[in-house]
């Protein structure tokens, strides 16, 4: 699930402690493209079915998109990824969306993920998809207090229906602990994956570049650079 990564629509805390909108929809867009070829590598090794589902991008921009990507070598053949636009509604209605359509075109386990993460690898994506073999929820913690990814296998969302995401306050620090509360309710155990810290602001993009040796890191209480 992407946010088209275009100035003043996109990554709006980062803009706004980096002083640029631009900026931050140049580091949206290389977050956009490292998850897109991260989930490309696991259509590769699991033999998974892509669908990227864009938000912020008309019709024809969203095919052109897709032409583009399918122009590139590292990029799975045509018939195993679609392009399509989120809908409308808060994060819960789109995510419920995009559950149900997967679950109606026949997947027996779906998983979600954003486009937020700098630390996204391809075993976490065939980690959460072997795990939803026997557990009908997968989740990855964020440290924000939201998650990274969640996966229903189709037992587990027929057993949630709309409910899992129903009533949680998207965008706050309780997410996690809303959707863990539901699950219980609901009778759904998840398996957790590693916690991940998301890319949203000036602080996360430093910490990022901090674990990675970036080698333009600039030291804690730095200004922007």
């Amino acid at each position: 699930m992407a946010r088209w990564p275009a100035p003043g629509r996109c990554k709006r805390r980062l803009a706004a402690s980096c002083g640029s909108s631009e900026r931050a929809a140049a580091i949206q867009g290389r977050l956009t493209s490292h998850t897109l070829l991260v989930a490309a590598a696991a259509v590769a090794a699991r033999g998974v079915q892509l669908q990227v589902a864009v938000d912020g991008l008309a019709p024809g921009a969203l095919r052109r998109w897709q032409r583009a990507m399918q122009r590139r070598s590292d990029w799975p053949p045509a018939d195993r990824v679609a392009f399509g636009g989120q809908g409308g509604g808060n994060l819960g209605c789109r995510m419920q969306r995009q559950l149900r359509h997967g679950f109606a075109a026949g997947a027996e386990r779906v998983v979600l993920i954003g486009t937020d993460l700098p630390g996204l690898e391809c075993r976490d994506l065939t980690k959460a998809l072997a795990l939803l073999q026997a557990a009908p929820l997968v989740i990855g913690p964020a440290t924000d207090g939201g998650y990274w990814l969640i996966g229903m296998n189709r037992a587990g969302f027929q057993r949630a229906g709309t409910r899992l995401m129903s009533g949680i306050a998207w965008g706050g620090a309780e997410v996690l602990a809303q959707t863990l509360t539901r699950a219980a309710l609901l009778d759904l155990p998840p398996r957790l994956l590693r916690p991940q810290r998301d890319l949203d602001d000036h602080a996360d993009l430093l910490a990022w570049w901090r674990a990675v040796g970036h080698p333009g890191a600039p030291v804690p209480g730095a200004t922007w650079a």
